[in-house]
């Protein structure tokens, strides 16, 4: 095998199944709802070969159907962290030296697997547990999954044949090294994709993992690791554990062997792991690597010459798909006077339209949010419009948790630009308009630069290319991915590379090379074939 060079397959995004009446990937991922639905489940940390079960456990329910029980997971204590410390550095001993062309068999396989007999189960857990609409499964737990599964294959070949120039008599090359030590991954609630690549790339790249998944996607997360499994992953590569977030952390951090993190979740964690990271930097063998993709309070702006009915269409996608809890979720809205009304009747047509439950209800556009702490930080901030001077609820604004976390899509009007709701991340199905003059085009501009401490995604729409050229430079830094007469949801692996700065992280930019190039640590090597024999240059000649 090590006397051929291969090329692994080219990489096409997975198509999205529509899951139209009659079909059967709708009859499979019902069926197969109704199954999970209807039974327990008791989900053990995988550290090394072994599934871990302890006294200590939590019961797992649908967000949409809280008082349902569809199963428990099992917490660590400091010895299991530890343990799994312990067994990602032992795997790493024959992980890191194995063949590359090994390692993407195995991520290769996992991705034909969700495409196939395992998609049903990842889209209907993911349905389940993260209340997310077929629809949003389909493109999250199937569709992404795969692509990061097969695109980052394709950029860790590239990686690898990215090799220097070599002179007469030399040749140099470069060996792209796993990092010395084991990688820590946290991954959140909101997208089984991500949860499945913070690992999955970091491991690809030859590295062992210890991963934490959220506590409110252990569901999909087993069906990952039951994937990984059957794929061929060996034991130890990567090991899931649950439980506290700061005993686990705190317990990783004090490794000398921690390498690196593999982050998705809130700025102010973030923050508060690379302050620990930094307070311990003595003890580690190596600078560790950090990599992280936090919050965002992302932007629609919209221009005179913009399409009302194409606005209104971006504020209903962007802001309300999954009820708001994406990253990339539009929250505030810019729109100029001319065409404000036109956008906010078109809108409130949309969400008359849309109907609220459980995701087993394909009529359903919006369901639950993931939790009770969710849901009331958004009761608390929907009352707080209420009773403001500066702000009013136009459509929405209504709640209820007797049988799941649901809130109603509302939208927000406000006088005041710097109004809390457009300044606070919420996560949820909130969105703020703010109606400017349009003579104010190039002052709104700035205004939206100054307003967030966040730059992860951002949209101006216009057919006025002049006006999108002024959007482009005035909102630069505004944002990692910037859209163009699009909703600001939605990055596709391959397509658009995902990741912002600010406080939005460190724009490491997920689904390409250059997330992979951080997981490595390149080691040049130069090699001449006919060594000097004199020590002295012809400039010494007399």
């Amino acid at each position: 095998m090590a006397n051929s060079v291969f090329n692994v397959p080219y990489p096409i995004n997975e198509p999205v199944l529509d899951y139209l009446p009659n079909s059967s990937e709708r009859k499979a991922v019902l069926d197969t709802y109704n199954i999970l639905f209807n039974q327990t489940i008791e989900v053990p940390m995988r550290i090394g070969n072994q599934d871990i079960k302890t006294e200590n456990t939590e019961t797992l329910q649908p967000p949409h159907d809280h008082q349902h029980k569809i199963g428990l997971y099992h917490k660590a204590e400091k010895k299991h962290i530890n343990a799994a410390i312990s067994a990602a550095l032992n795997a790493r001993e024959k992980w890191s030296q194995l063949e590359w062309t090994s390692r993407a068999a195995i991520f290769l396989r996992a991705a034909e697997l969700i495409a196939g007999p395992y998609r049903a189960k990842i889209n209907a857990a993911t349905m389940l547990a993260q209340s997310k609409t077929i629809h949003q499964a389909e493109i999250d737990a199937a569709c992404e999954l795969i692509d990061f599964l097969r695109f980052n294959v394709y950029f860790m070949q590239e990686i690898y044949e990215n090799q220097p120039e070599s002179s007469p008599g030399i040749w140099n090359r470069i060996s792209y090294r796993p990092l010395e030590g084991f990688i820590y991954a946290i991954s959140p609630f909101n997208f089984t994709a991500i949860a499945g690549n913070l690992c999955a790339s970091v491991a690809m790249m030859g590295n062992t993992v210890v991963w934490k998944p959220s506590d409110h996607q252990i569901y999909s997360a087993q069906v990952i690791m039951e994937i990984f499994r059957e794929a061929g992953l060996p034991d130890g590569v990567i090991n899931m554990v649950f439980g506290d977030p700061v005993m686990i952390t705190d317990t990783i951090l004090e490794s000398p062997d921690f390498s690196g993190i593999h982050f998705t979740g809130s700025t102010d964690i973030f923050k508060g792991i690379w302050a620990k990271i930094g307070a311990n930097i003595q003890k580690y063998k190596t600078y560790p690597r950090i990599v992280g993709e936090t919050g965002g309070k992302d932007f629609i702006v919209a221009h005179p010459s913009a399409s009302p009915r194409e606005v209104a269409t971006g504020i209903v996608r962007g802001a309300f798909e999954f009820q708001g809890q994406k990253c990339s979720a539009a929250s505030r809205i810019y729109l100029p006077k001319s065409i404000a009304q036109e956008i906010i009747n078109f809108v409130k047509q949309d969400l008359e339209s849309i109907s609220m439950g459980s995701p087993a209800n394909f009529e359903n556009f919006v369901t639950a949010v993931i939790h009770k702490g969710s849901f009331d930080r958004l009761v608390n901030a929907i009352e707080q419009v209420k009773k403001d001077s500066d702000a009013e609820i136009l459509i929405g604004g209504t709640y209820n948790d007797q049988k799941g976390y649901f809130i109603e899509p509302t939208v927000v009007i406000t006088t005041n630009p710097k109004y809390f709701t457009m300044e606070k991340e919420l996560f949820g199905p909130v969105a703020t308009l703010f109606v400017f003059d349009d003579s104010d085009w190039k002052n709104t501009l700035t205004l939206i630069d100054q307003t967030s401490e966040y730059a992860l995604t951002g949209a101006v729409y216009s057919n006025d290319r002049y006006a999108i050229e002024e959007a482009l430079q005035a909102l630069e830094n505004s944002a990692g991915n910037f859209y163009i007469n699009d909703k600001p949801t939605g990055a596709v692996v391959g397509q658009q590379p995902f990741g912002g700065a600010r406080a939005s992280g460190t724009n490491d930019k997920a689904g390409s090379a250059a997330n992979l190039m951080r997981w490595v640590s390149p080691r040049l090597i130069k090699e001449t074939f006919i060594p000097a024999k004199d020590y002295r240059y012809p400039f010494l000649k007399s």
